[in-house]
């Protein structure tokens, strides 16, 4: 068995390459590929595979509306095995390694995902640096909720982006003080607005020149370095905070993790993001390693 390692602004992925849909993803073997100790290590798993062959191989029950059966389809799960709808770094690795694999030769397609049809644009991809901007599709607004850290209860707002977020933007927070949170304990969330889980982010506000700090705590994972997805939440959250309107204005804020640094845009109610992938590695698994799992 095949895989790559990259990250996306140090949101790590394993990569499978998987075009027969002949892997077994089990959440034990998930869960094992993604442990840092026992595995590779990484903050998801994605598969490789056109979206009609995984529908033959029973792990779409139908293809998502505006993906077509022979579009690439990011089968992406987190570290703990389970399914998630989105990974906007997942998507820009996704994409990079199609390039570079020489798997794919366009520089503009779309990527299948269970949120929807994705499109990229490759401006940069080598053996291991790339340059990828996602259309993140429709953002909405799930209203106001609270997200509490040992004790601390944060204001924020509810934002999906074919996944469910919760971002927190404190005005009277600096980078500095953000940097001190402790995300190792779950956030408190809502279950009735989330009873699915939630992505909490905590964001500081606009700064002069249009960007914002942020951190996050991701459903299935824990704190990671970056989420693509929750970029764009918080990105979102900081313009309505500021004013903005979502369904109606445009704008853009460069958005600063823990890993780097990314664009995102929205534009009348869709979104976009912009950012940097890397390739690490790439190897064999041990098949009597994977077998015994």
């Amino acid at each position: 068995m095949e895989f790559t390692k990259g990250h996306g602004t140090e949101n790590d992925f394993v990569v499978l390459p998987d075009p027969q849909v002949r892997l077994a993803l089990t959440p034990e073997r998930v869960g094992a590929l993604c442990d840092r100790r026992r595995g590779v290590g990484a903050d998801g798993v994605l598969r490789v595979a056109r979206a009609g062959a995984l529908l033959a191989a029973g792990v779409l029950d139908e293809i998502p509306a505006g993906v077509g059966a022979d579009d690439w389809f990011m089968d992406y799960r987190n570290a703990d095995g389970s399914i998630a709808e989105m990974c906007g770094n997942g998507v820009r690795v996704f994409a990079h390694y199609l390039a570079s694999s020489g798997l794919e030769t366009r520089d503009g397609y779309v990527v299948g995902s269970r949120a929807g049809a994705r499109p990229v644009t490759v401006h940069a991809a080598d053996v291991v640096s790339g340059e990828v901007t996602v259309g993140m599709g429709r953002v909405r607004e799930l209203g106001e909720s609270t997200a509490t850290i040992a004790g601390w209860a944060l204001p924020g707002i509810g934002i999906d982006v074919g996944n469910p977020h919760l971002a927190c933007v404190d005005p009277g927070l600096s980078s500095e003080a953000l940097g001190k949170l402790d995300l190792t304990v779950p956030p408190g969330f809502d279950p009735d607005l989330f009873p699915h889980g939630v992505n909490v982010e905590i964001v500081t506000a606009l700064d002069a020149d249009r960007s914002v700090d942020m951190r996050v705590y991701e459903r299935g994972v824990g704190e990671t370095r970056s989420c693509g997805t929750g970029t764009v939440a918080a990105a979102a959250a900081a313009l309505v905070a500021d004013g903005f309107r979502i369904a109606e204005d445009t704008g853009s804020v460069t958005v600063r993790v823990p890993g780097g640094a990314v664009i995102v845009g929205i534009e009348n109610g869709s979104a976009w993001l912009r950012g940097p992938s890397v390739l690490v590695a790439s190897g064999r698994l041990a098949e009597s390693w994977w077998d015994g799992l």
